[in-house]
């Protein structure tokens, strides 16, 4: 049966709609070249695509690129922390000037997408499959791939569920586990600003570090590699990146973002502010730094979730798509009932959501110590941490959690037996030093948590899920290729432009940010103090080229370290943060404030020439 006319139209004005913002995770083998070539006048050809797939790499949960033809590939520095602390150079960088000085990083790895195959007539089999069987299919095909693999190859192979299972692909993946330190830049430079700066722009960070592969003991062969541009980047400027965005949750419906704007962002910002106030004498705490930085990012959430142009705008779309679905004859009015399913189901939960996040979704948070306790409680692995906590700090955040306890009732959350008379501070000092304590209150928590949990499946768990599922595979039956699927970790590439912007208090943000940012806050304390050897060479270097700049790609979480190229291919920034305004981007994207951030390749340049003097280094990047 073909579709009504009228559908047909609505589909294609929704999709024309859509494609005037730059936004977009496109897959590698869908990308919308057509609108691009309309919007830019520049032809996306597939050679183009191919080729920056090859050269990019996923890496310590986030992105790279290879820069030369012997395995250097460039990320931020923030993606190797860790080697840069097992060698004790956080705080004075890293220098190799040949590959014979190039130390190993164990546990880092690189992975390059290969190829890509649609695998969806194979996955789907026939309408009567269970999901067993489907599961059982893609082990096969997977499998199946694997023993094609060239003998000795180091790779994986990954059937890629998009839009909500209407589509499979088949990933394939070259792994490189030998990666070896080259540069990186010391810690005051890469996070310039620390916590405070994070999430922000103006920003003034050097987050980028060189690492090379390696293969059978010798520089890999990476014939694919990006050319790094002899030219800064220019207002207005075309860009591509390559990245693994984190999952994305574009298929949320109005009803889902009025419920995290009004009950579950406003509940866990409070929680989190309520920390960040009382302990903030711990700003040095690696525990107070991430409490930080998830307090920033679920405000700057909620920021943009108040913003009524945003949720206007998709409740405005979801309309649409409801109208086209309601024309459409094989879905209709059955299909059309998703939307208000889940708004009832919504409805029926916000009463349980405050006490649902203190005793199951967020326990305790930022402490260390009562995850570890509630581990153990439910027989889980214990996860370990990376520097042991400070025992006054988490002390603090024990007692701010006994005090949200007590405020549920004793009903809700049964203390009296624990604190047994005892105030929360003195209980919590208590839980501390004794393991035992602790262990008291998980157990003490963990039926009136249990019943959250269910009720929470029974109301809205099973729910979310299909209908997101039924949402994607509605849109992609409206839509087909010409849509992309929610963001889930694998390689997707984005385009937009080099753009300034007004930020939410009304003030006008440049396109890029110059060395002299760094040297007009350098004598302040703490965060923005740069390092004595910048200090000593600051006459070198040309404090008006551009450190970091902005642009309208869609990018998220899994991005930082992505390569960001030219119109030729070329490399001019890599990707390293998002603004504030980009937050609200995991519901739904805007080009208007929201901007991924950049170190630029010619800061990276200067940096290397008139600071660090990494003459080998320039060589091969060809600089």
């Amino acid at each position: 049966m073909r579709r009504p006319l009228c559908s047909v139209l609505l589909s294609a004005t929704l999709l024309s709609a859509a494609l005037l913002a730059d936004d977009g995770t496109w897959l590698p083998n869908q990308f919308p070249a057509a609108a691009v070539k309309e919007k830019y006048n520049f032809e996306v050809t597939p050679e183009f695509l191919n080729h920056l797939r090859l050269a990019s790499v996923r890496i310590a949960g986030g992105s790279g690129a290879f820069v030369s033809d012997r395995g250097l590939l460039v990320t931020n520095q923030h993606l190797v922390r860790s080697c840069l602390l097992a060698l004790s150079r956080l705080k004075d960088g890293f220098y190799a000037e040949s590959p014979a000085q190039e130390p190993r990083c164990p546990g880092l790895a690189a992975e390059v997408l290969i190829s890509l195959e649609d695998v969806t007539a194979q996955v789907r089999g026939s309408a009567s499959q269970s999901v067993a069987q489907r599961n059982a299919t893609i082990s096969r095909i997977e499998q199946e791939c694997a023993a094609r693999m060239d003998k000795g190859a180091h790779g994986r192979c990954s059937v890629v569920t998009l839009f909500s299972g209407a589509r499979y692909d088949l990933y394939r993946y070259k792994t490189y586990e030998d990666l070896r330190l080259v540069f990186a830049p010391e810690d005051d430079l890469a996070l310039f600003g620390r916590e405070r700066d994070s999430i922000t722009y103006l920003r003034y960070g050097l987050d980028a570090a060189f690492l090379r592969a390696y293969e059978n003991g010798q520089p890999a062969a990476t014939p694919e590699y990006l050319k790094w541009s002899r030219e800064g980047v220019k207002e207005g400027g075309l860009v591509f990146t390559m990245g693994n965005p984190a999952p994305t949750m574009r298929l949320a419906t109005s009803a889902q973002l009025a419920f995290y704007r009004d009950t579950a962002l406003p509940l866990a910002v409070s929680r989190l502010q309520a920390r960040v106030k009382q302990l903030g004498k711990f700003t040095g705490d690696p525990a107070f730094r991430a409490l930080l930085t998830e307090f920033k990012t679920k405000a700057g959430m909620l920021i943009g979730l108040r913003d009524d142009r945003l949720v206007a705008r998709k409740t405005n779309f979801e309309g649409k798509i409801r109208r086209a679905v309601l024309a459409d004859a094989k879905l209709g009015a059955e299909a059309n009932k998703v939307w208000d399913d889940i708004a009832s189901a919504y409805k029926n939960w916000t009463p349980y959501e405050k006490a649902y996040q203190i005793l199951e979704e967020d326990p305790a948070p930022g402490s260390a110590l009562f995850p570890a306790a509630r581990r153990m409680v439910r027989g889980e692995p214990p996860d370990v941490a990376a520097t042991p906590p400070n025992p006054t700090l988490e002390a603090g955040l024990i007692a701010q959690y006994l005090d949200e306890l007590k405020g549920l009732g004793e009903k809700e959350a049964p203390l009296k037996p624990v604190l047994n008379g005892r105030s929360s501070e003195e209980a919590a000092e208590a839980m501390v030093r004794s393991k035992d304590e602790l262990l008291r209150l998980a157990q003490a928590l963990e039926e009136p948590a249990k019943r959250l949990r269910k009720r929470r499946d029974e109301l809205i768990g099973a729910l979310e899920t299909s209908a997101a599922e039924k949402i994607a595979q509605y849109r992609f039956k409206l839509f087909g290729a010409a849509d992309y699927p929610d963001a889930n970790g694998t390689p997707r590439v984005a385009f937009g432009v080099v753009k300034g912007y007004t930020d939410r208090a009304g003030v006008p943000m440049p396109f890029a940010s110059s060395f002299g940012g760094l040297y007009y806050r350098h004598d302040n304390q703490g965060p923005y103090q740069v390092p004595q050897r910048w200090v000593d060479r600051k006459a070198q270097i040309d404090l008006s080229t551009a450190l970091d700049f902005v642009s309208t790609c869609d990018i998220g979480g899994g991005d930082p370290g992505s390569p960001a190229v030219n119109r030729a291919g070329e490399l001019v920034g890599v990707t390293f943060d998002g603004n504030l305004e980009s937050l609200p981007d995991i519901y739904l994207y805007s080009d208007e404030q929201a901007r991924a951030v950049h170190v630029a390749a010619d800061g990276i340049v200067e940096s290397l020439r008139k600071v660090y003097k990494t003459d080998a280094l320039l060589k091969e990047l060809g600089q």
